[in-house]
């Protein structure tokens, strides 16, 4: 893996929606594809809940930015409570992969929201998904969502 030297997150607003929505549908559509997982994948999603999550008070979008490139993007729903913070969805698009960046946009919200009291979940069966969040602090509970035969959803906290 080529390790980056460094990312910066930029704060996505309501005029970005159709920006990261077409981003979101591109990095996840793979994965669509794979697992045939039509309710729950990010790129199965309408454009409508992309400019939901935006609008809403407690959510973060930040764009990854190397260079002068968007190469994926972040969501924070932090609700300043007593609630753990989630991370859904993080992705990076395809060509910008496997260099590090994911791993530098997670230390980077939890510098900016805080390192403790986090969530997320990811699929069981995309094990460097697994490996990425566990290098990252992050442990598997528990709890586990069976959304179809082919693909099972996991549940991490930090």
């Amino acid at each position: 893996m080529k390790q980056c030297a460094s990312i910066r997150l930029e704060r996505a607003g309501k005029a970005d929606a159709h920006k990261l929505w077409s981003m979101q549908r591109v990095a996840f559509a793979e994965m669509l594809r794979g697992y045939n997982d039509l309710y729950t994948s990010p790129a199965a999603e309408l454009l409508a809940k992309t400019e939901e999550r935006i609008a809403q008070s407690f959510s973060y979008y930040y764009y990854i930015i190397v260079g002068d490139d968007a190469v994926g993007a972040i969501r924070v729903v932090d609700k300043k409570s007593d609630e753990k913070k989630r991370i859904s969805p993080l992705f990076i698009m395809p060509k910008f992969r496997r260099r590090g960046y994911a791993s530098l946009a997670i230390k980077e919200v939890e510098r900016i929201h805080g390192d403790t009291g986090w969530e997320l979940d990811t699929v069981l069966e995309e094990k460097g998904n697994i490996r990425l969040y566990e290098k990252c602090g992050y442990k598997m509970t528990d709890r586990k969502k069976c959304v179809n035969k082919d693909m099972t959803l996991v549940f991490l906290e930090k």
